[in-house]
């Protein structure tokens, strides 16, 4: 669709805003890069306990892959709470 601009006027207000939507966007491209980062890590780790602590099948190993799992997932509902607020 086309639009006709009637002064320069116009047309630098247009670029000042496609400019400040370009900003916007390359900001919530970090912050999204950033969280799947995050997410992904403790994941990557929570993994890696299970195989680790499966492996030597004591009820040790068991207690902390229990244990790891609360506590990452309090850290994902607190992040996601915190998002949430943030919003």
């Amino acid at each position: 669709m086309r639009k006709n601009y009637t002064s320069f006027q116009e047309i630098d207000q247009r670029l000042k805003i496609l400019k400040l939507q370009c900003e916007i966007d390359q900001e919530n491209l970090k912050l999204n890069v950033q969280n799947a980062k995050v997410d992904m890590v403790p994941q990557l780790f929570r993994t890696g306990l299970g195989i680790n602590f499966t492996q030597s099948n004591t009820l040790k190993s068991v207690f902390v892959t229990f244990i790891a799992n609360k506590v990452l997932g309090f850290i994902r509902s607190k992040r996601q709470s915190k998002s949430e607020d943030s919003q």
